[in-house]
């Protein structure tokens, strides 16, 4: 039994006193324990290991206090250390659950889990508080992805106590891997017959109508979660999210401005919101959440996009411009800023600067064949025929006689006077697909005309000839 908060807090001043001052306080070992429970808690570690020292020295043979310097030595990786000391309290205390845990706690950190759950069965004989110790077992079988094992566990869990939501979202996440959807809607319904106004239980109902595409059901069951919780943001976050799905702009819009009424705006919120009056047709409404949201989050990128994309279905290039490179100014790792910024770029006849945002849409992974086509065409433009070879040549490792590559290729080894490497890849091109043609014509008009490259291309339209 813990003893009062101020009782707490006065053994705390006298510590942290103490610690100030050099002087030395005697504290029982219950205290020490509360002390050095406190800072754990709170993420003091130093502290905690102080008082674990100091606690150590006054009570020496006080078990419970051994146990905490365990728990330090295996948080700074002292697993030796850890496990002699174990042993040592074993020998002197065999129905101590806490033992076993801390054994358990060694043998996971070892990877060797299967070993951590049997640990972990002793100690859920001797335990009082089997929950906690259902719930680490729970923990070892998602190591070891046994998941339905996990999830019997976590069961177990809330069977002994139904307001333990850290278990349900573990039950959830292990029904969810296994895809078991409608066995989680069964397990949870069955949850709610007995406790009717979980808002927890009624909002992951509806995420799992949602994964089945059963909207009407979902929208229902956050509804429920709302009305058991009307300040749960969860909830109307995907309530709005459902109705967007149904195609109820005007309602979803009504549910996330809810969120915004909670708590701090959301960037995730604000963009939904603007997405559902672009839906709409209120594009103007739209925009001004598109640029809150960036004001909120400057790293969502899809705001930004969404603004860039506003103003490109304007045909206002130059603002744009403006939008992707105040973007890339906060994120230049971002392959869609870099896509759209070459794009952008296009339409003003930056050729230069478009070609550079394609490259470095390449170079962070985007190798799609769209973007190696369109560097390349930019590079034919600005008259950079080695670089467009270069570049093709690259995608051809990607795009294996891929006819767009190849046409070009043809097209610029004859352009550049290497006839033989124009006829290969022309003859490729042409055998992949004659079709294709017209980018020659197109591309390379003079190329086009020349009397080889036209034998090549009779012979394969006419190859009886």
């Amino acid at each position: 039994m813990g003893r009062p908060g101020e009782q707490i807090n006065t053994s705390l001043k006298r510590f942290e006193s103490m610690l100030k001052t050099n002087d030395v306080y005697f504290f029982d070992s219950n205290e020490f324990e509360e002390i050095i429970h406190h800072y754990l808690e709170i993420g003091k570690i130093a502290l905690a290991k102080k008082a674990t020292k100091l606690g150590l020295e006054q009570h020496p043979s006080a078990s419970s206090l051994r146990l905490f310097q365990v728990e330090m030595f295996i948080f700074e990786d002292k697993l030796e250390e850890a496990e002699s000391l174990l042993e040592e309290l074993e020998l002197l205390e065999q129905s101590n659950e806490e033992i076993y845990i801390q054994k358990a706690n060694i043998s996971s950190r070892r990877d060797n889990h299967k070993e951590a759950i049997t640990f972990l069965e002793r100690a859920l004989v001797l335990t009082n508080d089997q929950a906690d110790v259902l719930s680490l077992i729970g923990m070892e079988y998602l190591f070891l992805d046994d998941y339905q094992n996990a999830k019997a566990q976590f069961i177990k869990c809330l069977e002994i106590d139904e307001q333990d939501y850290s278990a349900l979202y573990n039950v959830i996440y292990c029904f969810d891997f296994l895809k078991e959807n409608e066995a989680a809607i069964k397990y949870l319904n069955d949850f709610l017959n007995k406790n009717p106004y979980s808002e927890v239980a009624w909002h992951q109902v509806g995420k799992q109508y949602y994964l089945l595409k059963d909207y009407k059901k979902a929208l229902a069951a956050f509804d429920f979660a709302i009305i058991s919780d009307d300040g749960f943001i969860g909830a109307y976050l995907e309530k709005g999210k459902t109705q967007q799905k149904l195609k109820n702009y005007a309602g979803a819009i009504e549910s996330y401005t809810v969120t915004l009424g909670l708590d701090d705006p959301t960037a995730f919120a604000l963009l939904r919101i603007g997405k559902c009056y672009e839906k709409l047709g209120e594009m103007e409404l739209a925009l001004q959440f598109y640029l809150k949201c960036v004001e909120e989050d400057g790293l969502l990128d899809k705001a930004w996009t969404a603004i860039t994309d506003y103003y490109f279905r304007k045909k206002e290039y130059q603002k744009c411009l403006y939008y992707i490179e105040k973007a890339l100014n906060i994120d230049s790792e971002n392959v869609l800023y870099w896509n759209r910024y070459a794009t952008i770029c296009k339409k003003l006849n930056l050729f230069e600067e478009a070609e550079h945002g394609y490259s470095r849409t390449l170079e962070l992974g985007n190798t799609q064949i769209e973007t190696w086509i369109a560097r390349t065409d930019l590079l034919i433009q600005i008259g950079e025929f080695k670089s467009a070879v270069k570049n093709l040549n690259e995608a051809a490792e990607i795009y294996r006689n891929h006819p767009e590559i190849e046409y070009r290729l043809g097209g610029l080894y004859f352009h550049l006077n290497e006839e033989s490497k124009g006829r290969f890849h022309l003859n490729n091109a042409l055998r992949e697909d004659p079709e294709y043609v017209i980018i020659l014509e197109e591309l390379f008009p003079v190329v086009y005309e020349n009397q080889l490259v036209k034998q090549l291309i009779s012979n394969h339209q006419n190859p009886s000839l």
